[in-house]
């Protein structure tokens, strides 16, 4: 499939999956539009990336389907001045979304080989600093972050991660054992506070630690 094809899925994604369910967030979308998904996954499933579903990216994790990477970008009510952490890199895709609406994104991925692929596939952006370790204690050396996005589930919000989110910061992160029973959760802390919505059903796969 030629460059031009990609583009015209892209934008017939953008306008089925993201745009008519409500996303509204006009940087968002534009992003969405940008950030060429094909170039993320692998060479076999490169005609299938703005297909409405996650895609295996290896070593059991996925790429998110697109409708729930908008989403969870468009609830971080991203300016561009922020400075963000990401837990779990993965390919690369989401924190090149990232990377197009915040001023630093700062990223975490536990499996030494994907964090190798996004280290390439994110070559040509000069705001992300990427780390290879267990996301599940946050990045304490940047803190505080004005957001945090958690890619994979745990069963219990990290308590680190909270206490890395700044003041007046957002946290969205699905919370769940595996399966069906997730939840997606937008976060805020106002003045130590701690406020949380639950926003929809979701499957993820499980937040990854390091085995002692």
């Amino acid at each position: 499939m030629i460059k031009e094809d990609f583009a015209k899925l892209r934008t017939a994604m953008v306008n089925e999956q993201i745009i008519a369910r409500g996303i509204s967030d006009r940087r968002v979308i534009d992003a969405m539009l940008k950030v060429p998904r094909e170039k993320f996954v692998s060479a076999s499933l490169q005609d299938s990336a703005y297909d409405d579903r996650p895609l295996p990216i290896g070593y059991g994790q996925t790429i998110s389907q697109p409708y729930i990477v908008a989403l969870m970008t468009e609830l971080l009510e991203l300016k561009g001045d922020e400075k963000v952490l990401e837990i779990g890199t993965g390919c690369g895709y989401q924190t090149a979304i990232l990377a197009e609406l915040a001023k630093e994104v700062y990223t975490v991925e536990i499996i030494k080989p994907l964090y190798e692929k996004a280290k390439i596939n994110l070559l040509s952006y000069k705001n992300i600093k990427l780390k290879y370790g267990d996301g599940y204690n946050g990045w304490e050396e940047f803190s505080p972050y004005n957001r945090i996005i958690v890619t994979a589930a745990p069963e219990k919000i990290p308590q680190p991660l909270i206490t890395q989110l700044d003041n007046n910061g957002i946290l969205v992160i699905p919370e769940g054992p595996p399966g069906w029973s997730q939840v997606l959760l937008k976060i805020k802390k106002e003045n130590g506070k701690i406020i949380s919505s639950q926003i929809c059903d979701v499957a993820f796969v499980p937040l990854t630690r390091k085995r002692n």
